[in-house]
């Protein structure tokens, strides 16, 4: 019989030759944010320069800065097609490049992130997938470290399977570990894991924080998603004791609940000690806390937020950020100037699993006001989607104060959202609400 080591000695080759294996005029697949892989990504950028390839569509998430100098390189996107699950800011300076020139270089897919596993293996059809993972290990196995997420899915049913071995990526147990079986064709490029480190809150994201903060009880089970708020909150947490971790996201601000004890998941319901995620993003710290860490488990999207199984947390908390909300309770968290900005990722998913849990609360905080005052975010309609509809919305908090949606008619919403909006912007939100039948 082969051994592992014997195994991964003939799949090993270099990154231009594992590119070979994308075919042309396919669906190449690649993991998203800090697992991208530069290596296999530049070698793919390589063969769209030379002229070896005339058409490839790629699917992602939330493209970091490597897939910004290479597959989302202006000199490529007349072979590369990048089709785009959740923007950053990578997605979104190509689609204005490729608008100014009257072209569409960029393609947006909105998804709700426990499907997207799914949606690339069954509905577009995954030909080939890269991505980063851990060295492999004595018994065979490679972790896909910070990006379970939809890597697990595709990573499982994908025609080809291409590994990056990076020695910075940690080994994270849980469902992310990939057998050497199941691998095509590995790469090794040892490099710098994407850092990206949480701004520090505004003195407005510490108001709105104290008063969710207030709300979260001990043993609670707690989601915190990005932004100033819910970094915030995190931070104002080190008082509590027993939380739990059940979260899409892991953050140094919730490395370092694990780390004093905080959070320890004596008390959940659903993998008690366990602390589970679905990706990671944050500063080497984090990354080297995560390696061979015994009690952090990274498990796919479909299952991190699937809302039936968040529901299972008892006292699960989910806090999120949004950029509108309307005066019918309806959020807006991935639309701003007329463009898709981020995506929905998987804020619905959670505040529907917390308010689905038992004893469980779903909190969506946000600034009365943009661009220096003089914007108000609570709103008559909003400019974009409703990423959260208004039957789903939960809690919505401002600097101004925090109101219950949950059993309010329409009109007591309209006065509830009008009474946390900025004073400068209430007897404009008033007319509003009352021209379009919503106040009397």
């Amino acid at each position: 019989m082969t051994s592992s080591q014997e195994l991964y000695l003939e799949k090993l080759m270099s990154a231009s030759k594992a590119a070979q294996q994308i075919k042309d005029n396919s669906n190449l697949m690649i993991s998203m944010g800090v697992s991208m892989p530069p290596a296999l990504m530049q070698a793919v950028a390589d063969r769209a320069l030379g002229g070896d390839l005339t058409c490839l569509k790629t699917y992602y998430m939330h493209a970091s800065s490597h897939a910004g100098t290479t597959i989302l390189n202006p000199k490529v996107m007349s072979v590369i097609k990048p089709h785009s699950l959740f923007m950053s800011s990578h997605d979104r300076l190509i689609e204005k490049l490729g608008l100014e020139q009257g072209k569409r270089w960029l393609e947006y897919i909105p998804s709700t992130f426990h499907q997207v596993g799914r949606l690339m293996s069954e509905t577009l059809g995954a030909d080939c997938f890269i991505a980063t993972v851990s060295p492999m290990d004595r018994h065979g196995y490679f972790s896909l470290g910070t990006n379970s997420d939809y890597g697990t899915t595709v990573a499982r049913n994908c025609g080809k399977l291409i590994v990056e071995v990076n020695e910075e990526m940690p080994r994270v147990f849980g469902e992310a570990l990939i057998h050497i079986s199941e691998v095509d064709a590995i790469v090794e490029n040892n490099a710098p894991l994407q850092e990206v480190l949480p701004s520090a809150p505004q003195q407005v994201d510490e108001v709105i924080a104290k008063q969710i903060v207030e709300l979260i009880p001990d043993g609670a089970t707690i989601q915190m998603g990005v932004g100033g708020v819910p970094n915030a909150v995190a931070s104002y947490l080190a008082g509590h004791n027993d939380l739990g971790l059940h979260s899409e996201l892991l953050s140094p601000g919730i490395m370092d609940l694990i780390k004093s004890g905080v959070i320890n998941g004596r008390r959940k319901t659903l993998h008690r000690l366990k602390h589970l995620f679905t990706l990671a993003l944050g500063n080497k710290e984090l990354y080297d806390f995560m390696d061979d860490n015994p009690s952090l488990a990274g498990y796919p999207a479909s299952y991190i937020n699937d809302p039936t199984i968040i529901a299972q947390n008892e006292n699960m908390i989910s806090v999120n950020s949004a950029l509108q909300v309307d005066l019918t309770g309806q959020i807006n968290a991935e639309y701003l100037r007329g463009r898709e900005f981020s995506g929905p990722g998987g804020q619905l998913d959670f505040v529907r699993g917390a308010y689905a849990s038992r004893g469980g609360k779903s909190f969506v905080a946000l600034h009365s006001t943009a661009k220096a005052d003089t914007v108000s975010r609570i709103v008559s309609q909003l400019d974009g989607p409703a990423t959260d509809p208004r039957m789903d919305t939960h809690h919505v908090v401002t600097e101004y104060g925090m109101v219950d949606l949950k059993g309010l008619s329409l009109s007591q919403r309209a006065e509830s959202l009008i009474a946390i909006a900025h004073p400068d912007f209430r007897d404009e939100l008033r007319e509003a609400a009352q021209e379009r039948g919503l106040l009397s």
